[in-house]
């Protein structure tokens, strides 16, 4: 299997999880002339993309998702809630909308030779999910928008080869920062987003001794920084009875307006 994430962050993102057969696009929040450009680089026409999947309809996780539609005719999947908010989107204009499949949100199902499955999150949008992806023995899981995780969360992504998982913001920072409070007060509540701190505690809980590649996403552009996000999420592994080197697990942070490394598993 194979992951890439296109772009990462709170202005924008999508991910790129495929096999020898099969080409997912998880989540399409920045333009659809970015994603083309991200495929592109891993040899793809978007002509073969065989769906796209999306986590929640807030627009940084489908904005290029009319463009693409319209171009390319991808079967788009999501659940109930999150096909409401994309039809309640003007900003998407028209499209096929026999393209949308509308699943439940601990569904499982066959895209191709990749098995998906979902799993319900804490986030303040209809029916926002996680998903994990599974194929020749292998897992990858995306976890973001998270405002709090929980056992169910824990146990949805364990077991994983290869992971990106939110880091969103530093407390401190957060709190000094520019934003409103209101603002404020809903970044931090459990529908919400995961600090650096929690971040690190959730990968802890699921480290394993086949885990290759630890991503840190959807990070704020006003409350966080990288080597931030990466220090603090090392210090919360530290000491654990897996690795004594983060190098071990790949942990990096995704690039907010680029492709990350692609990960092969």
């Amino acid at each position: 299997m194979r992951l890439m994430s296109i772009a990462s962050g709170s202005s924008g993102n999508s991910s790129y999880i495929g096999s020898e057969n099969t080409s997912i696009l998880l989540d399409v929040g920045i333009s659809a002339k970015k994603i083309t450009e991200g495929i592109n680089s891993l040899d793809i026409n978007p002509k073969e993309i065989d769906a796209i999947l999306i986590t929640h309809e807030h627009i940084d996780h489908i904005r290029g998702l009319g463009v693409l539609l319209r171009k390319y005719n991808i079967p788009v999947y999501a659940t109930y809630g999150t096909i409401d908010g994309i039809l309640e989107c003007g900003a998407l204009g028209t499209f096929d909308y026999n393209l949308l499949k509308p699943v439940n949100n601990t569904d499982s199902f066959m895209i191709g030779d990749i098995r998906v499955d979902m799993c319900p999150i804490s986030h303040d949008a209809n029916d926002p999910v996680c998903y994990s992806f599974r194929s020749g023995g292998k897992k990858i899981s995306v976890a973001t928008d998270l405002g709090v995780y929980d056992d169910m969360i824990v146990d949805f992504i364990s077991e994983s080869d290869a992971m990106i998982v939110e880091a969103n913001h530093d407390i401190r920072m957060l709190e000094a920062g520019p934003y409103p409070y209101p603002l404020k007060q809903r970044i931090l509540s459990d529908k919400g987003h995961l600090c650096n701190e929690a971040s690190g505690r959730l990968i802890r809980e699921v480290l394993n001794d086949h885990l290759k590649y630890i991503s840190l996403g959807h990070l704020s552009d006003k409350n966080n920084y990288a080597d931030l996000a990466f220090a603090t999420v090392k210090h919360e592994l530290s000491g654990n009875s897996f690795f004594s080197d983060v190098r071990e697990v790949g942990l990096c942070v995704a690039p907010r307006y680029d492709c990350g490394k692609i990960v092969e598993i």
